[in-house]
């Protein structure tokens, strides 16, 4: 299944790496295969300092545990995206995070699923229509059962 990541799934991972997400993110061969917009990466980096304080983690273990999620991540340039994908995002988009128009065009571009721990966001998304988006409990229901299997 194909999975974009949202950067607050990477920011949680960032700040809890052996909890569910780092679990997820680094046991899903076979199970799940994970997209990002390079935009991941601005966002992460824009809020390095936020994630190293909180973290209590120096910067040289933050760039260790960052570069070690990135392995597990396809990120795909923006510039592929049609511009009606893009068009279409932002109507989805706005009113709710324009600034998370890049991760529904890669969706959508990818006819993949969004996983994000915003709530607000997965709920305006799916009040305008856009079903393929899945919380941190569905993805784990899911990679729990492929587990077993």
């Amino acid at each position: 299944m194909k999975i974009i990541i949202d950067t607050n799934i990477i920011f949680s991972a960032l700040l809890k790496t052996h909890t569910t997400f780092g679990q997820i993110i680094f046991n899903s061969d076979g199970i799940f295969e994970f997209y990002s917009p390079h935009y991941l990466r601005t966002e992460i980096r824009n809020h390095w300092e936020k994630i190293k304080k909180i973290s209590k983690l120096t910067d040289q273990q933050l760039e260790e545990s960052f570069d070690s999620l990135l392995t597990k991540i396809s990120f795909i340039n923006e510039e592929i995206i049609p511009q009606k994908t893009w068009e279409d995002s932002e109507k989805i988009t706005e009113g709710i995070d324009v600034d998370d128009t890049d991760f529904i065009a890669l969706t959508k571009h990818l006819k993949a699923k969004l996983w994000t721990g915003d709530l607000e966001l997965r709920n305006g998304l799916k009040s305008k229509g856009f079903k393929s988006v899945l919380t941190t409990a569905e993805i784990l229901k899911h990679w729990t059962k492929k587990k077993k299997e």
